[in-house]
């Protein structure tokens, strides 16, 4: 199985849902775009005992791509950007509108790929009108969305006005995990999602 993961924004614990699910699936994982090192990668591998793809580009400046690669002296490369085969879990950089350079945002490589794109959304204050913006958006370009995983504390009523008006499946919430570590996280993530909802 192959699956996108994204988020309504930057820095909400898209990471280390994308390690859960890793470590749930047994999927290697990929990160093709990393501003700002030491990345994802390291915490995946750690989190989740996985094999972790190298990126096609790792930036050192924490920043939005476009800017990270430009400190650098370059320019990504959009068409540099194919998924690999098999079972894996792609993540992508910050959230659906990141620019990976000064013509394409990270939603146009999602639209392009055609990969199943499960939505990683908060679950405080906002997250309603954050989320249904990037339902609207990610429907807009006709990209499969596989659904909405919330990270967070329990919000019920945020949760399920999301499912609701957004027509979007709700996979379940992973709460915090303290503290974080291989062990906790995958009971955890065990503990409110279900193997079967990724099939």
């Amino acid at each position: 199985m192959r699956f996108a993961v994204t988020g309504t924004d930057t820095d909400i614990g898209k990471t280390v849902f994308a390690a859960g699910l890793c470590g749930l699936l047994g999927a290697r994982y990929w990160k093709p775009v990393q501003a700002g090192v030491p990345g994802d990668r390291e915490t995946v591998a750690e989190l989740a005992g996985v094999e972790t793809l190298a990126e096609a580009y790792r930036l050192k400046l924490p920043a939005s791509p476009h800017q990270a690669a430009a400190a650098e002296g370059i320019t990504i490369d959009p068409n540099a950007l194919t998924p690999p085969e098999g079972d894996v879990i792609i993540e992508g950089a910050g959230g659906l509108m990141v620019p990976l350079t000064r013509q394409t945002l990270f939603i146009d490589i999602f639209a392009r790929w055609q990969i199943p794109l499960i939505l990683c959304a908060r679950t405080a204050l906002g997250t309603i009108n954050h989320t249904l913006l990037s339902v609207a958006a990610i429907r807009a370009r006709a990209i499969p969305l596989h659904g909405v995983a919330f990270i967070g504390e329990a919000n019920a009523e945020s949760e399920g006005i999301i499912a609701e008006l957004g027509k979007v499946k709700r996979l379940g919430r992973l709460p915090p995990v303290k503290p974080l570590t291989r062990e906790n996280l995958r009971a955890v993530f065990a503990a409110n999602f279900r193997r079967e909802d990724f099939a």
